[in-house]
């Protein structure tokens, strides 16, 4: 039986941005929930460029990977441990953690389709104390959904109105909307709609070496190349296919991108900076071309995750959409930095509860699923 004393739990997301680790503390007492304390742990320079190796390569070692494992399970527990200790808040007061996990692979279409996440939740509830739940998706995937998105049914749960049909996007290294229809008699949609900031960092740090550009200053001052981008529409079919689908960066990975810089697309002498304006036009337009096959408009789009901060490709996305309000999730009360976290914060409140994490209607999986593992911490489950 699950104790009732406390609605404290903290969430860990890891996106495919591989930026680092965010961390939600969210007391679910009341709702909306109170987000206690969120903030964001950066990855060191080796640990980062050994993951995105690993997330690039087609061959890596059992070693490798094995070890990867427990050094990101590991900076997990430094960042749990040394948050709580600033807060001045017990172990013995959080129900549970969250944990999502580094995704290395998200492969949902092949025969037999898989997902790994690494992070070690044993470790993690070892090292901790505190009860751990981890590896959301393989669940949904083995009931034939595709794995993800899963912040929908959070979304829903946070979000939905009765007096607007809203849309919630979500842009990480991959970008991913929600459908929340007005209407409850209709269901709530999900799905990611291709690449998000994956190729606006990746093409930044090749050409000015850092980490991603700020507010979209740069893209802004570039122009689209024409070509290149009708080539990347027209010829990769994800952008065709209807839902449900998910996709990672394995996927949309540098290598996909160069494959359209080193063909007649793009000229020799074509500037950077208008490759990462097309780049920005690839995002704006493959979200908003989703947002216009859902069922009905949306009155309103709220955006989370780090493209909210990337002014240029928020200009571009009401640019694409003038019949929707695109604003940020602050605007509904939640930082839109830590949407994610909080979404598995509240994923393990509804494992222990034993109540289904996921929607099929989002990645028809064949019925809805309690999801994850539950490992005990100190004080058991």
């Amino acid at each position: 039986m699950v104790d009732q004393v406390s609605n404290i739990y903290i969430g860990l997301m890891s996106g495919t941005s591989l930026d680092g680790l965010d961390i939600a503390i969210v007391d679910f007492t009341s709702h909306p929930p109170e987000l206690i304390h969120c903030c964001t742990w950066p990855y060191d320079s080796s640990l980062q460029q050994r993951l995105r190796e690993l997330t690039r390569s087609e061959t890596t070692t059992i070693d490798s990977l094995c070890r990867l494992d427990i050094e990101v399970a590991r900076f997990y527990v430094e960042v749990v441990n040394q948050t709580l200790q600033s807060l001045n808040i017990n172990t013995d007061s959080i129900r549970a953690i969250g944990s999502h996990g580094q995704t290395i692979r998200h492969s949902p279409v092949i025969d037999p389709a898989y997902t790994l996440q690494i992070g070690d939740p044993n470790t993690l509830a070892a090292l901790t104390g505190i009860t751990t739940v981890a590896d959301f998706r393989r669940r949904d995937m083995a009931l034939g959904g595709q794995g993800a998105p899963l912040a929908p049914a959070f979304h829903q749960f946070l979000f939905r109105s009765s007096q607007y049909n809203r849309a919630i996007i979500n842009i990480g290294g991959i970008a991913n909307i929600t459908y929340l229809p007005a209407d409850p008699g209709q269901d709530v949609l999900g799905f990611d709609t291709g690449p998000g900031n994956t190729f606006l960092d990746f093409w930044v740090h090749r050409q000015r070496q850092t980490r991603y550009d700020s507010n979209g200053d740069w893209a802004a001052s570039g122009q689209v190349i024409d070509k290149l981008l009708k080539a990347m529409l027209k010829e990769e079919e994800y952008f065709a296919r209807p839902p449900a689908k998910s996709t990672g960066t394995e996927y949309f990975s540098p290598a996909w991108l160069e494959r359209y810089l080193d063909k007649a697309y793009l000229d020799k002498d074509s500037p950077a900076v208008d490759v990462q304006a097309t780049l920005v036009e690839l995002t704006a337009t493959t979200i908003a071309t989703g947002i216009k096959q859902l069922p009905e408009a949306v009155e309103n789009c709220f955006v989370c995750g780090g493209g909210v901060h990337n002014r240029y490709l928020m200009q571009k996305l009401q640019e694409k959409l003038p019949s929707s309000k695109v604003s940020s999730t602050a605007e509904l009360g939640m930082n839109p930095d830590y949407v994610e976290a909080v979404a598995f914060a509240w994923l393990a409140q509804e494992t222990l509860h034993r109540r289904p994490g996921s929607l099929p209607s989002v990645t028809q999986a064949s019925f809805p699923a309690i999801l994850g593992g539950v490992f005990a911490g100190k004080t058991g489950i």
